[in-house]
């Protein structure tokens, strides 16, 4: 890979895409299944980039596999990736709940979940997950957050009591293409509640929380 301090021409943007390229080469090969899903998305979905990619299925698929969850949270499906990565480590009986408002991707979400082994553990709820999650019992083991980031903070709040002591929260985007290292302008909300809940996490004493420099950063919250 060229050394970026000896080469102008490359900006920490290429050299961060390289460097997420070789490390998704470096790691375990990608499910044919996510491969289609993957090309579908980026042929016929608007906003691709908001799909977690193959390194970080990757990495969602080994958390999941480490502990070897009975029920799964996410919110915000989209086209169904992280869905299947995190499907990935259930146990035989396990149970994964995800959530979306989007009714344009529920046929395509169900589409590729119904070709997959994870079909009858999947449950796809439509809506809105405020209104959803107080429908549903728990407790959840894993929980992973990616959606209308104003909302994280609530999220949060309304999941934190539905989690067993151990379990992992997992919430995306948190560094916001690195607008949340900058003043945020006081319209720009999306910003502003992604720096309160980074915030939150790593004062609330219920949490245990490293942020990863992860794509668009990741944080990672055991739940104490």
């Amino acid at each position: 890979m060229p050394d970026p301090n000896h080469n102008e021409q490359f900006s920490f943007e290429k050299v961060r895409d390289l460097w997420m390229d070789y490390a998704a080469n470096q790691s375990q090969e990608i499910p044919s299944l996510l491969e289609a899903l993957e090309r579908e998305t980026h042929q016929k979905v608007l906003q691709p980039r908001m799909m977690s990619g193959p390194l970080q299925g990757r990495f969602l698929s080994l958390i999941s596999h480490l502990i070897r969850p009975n029920s799964i949270l996410e919110i915000g499906t989209f086209t169904g990736y992280a869905t299947l990565c995190l499907a990935e480590g259930l146990t035989e009986t396990g149970i994964l709940h995800t959530i979306d408002i989007n009714e344009e991707l529920a046929s395509l979400q169900s589409r590729f979940f119904n070709k997959s082994p994870y079909a009858h553990q999947i449950h796809q709820h439509l809506g809105n997950a405020l209104d959803i999650i107080p429908t549903l019992t728990g407790p959840f083991d894993l929980v992973f957050i990616d959606a209308d980031k104003v909302n994280y903070s609530t999220y949060f709040d309304l999941l934190i009591g539905k989690m067993r002591p151990g379990g992992l929260l997992l919430s995306d985007n948190v560094l916001w293409s690195g607008k949340v290292l900058e003043r945020a302008d006081e319209k720009d909300i999306s910003t502003l509640a992604l720096q309160a809940y980074n915030k939150k996490l790593g004062q609330d004493p219920r949490v245990q929380t490293v942020l990863l420099p992860l794509r668009d950063g990741l944080s990672l919250s055991r739940v104490l």
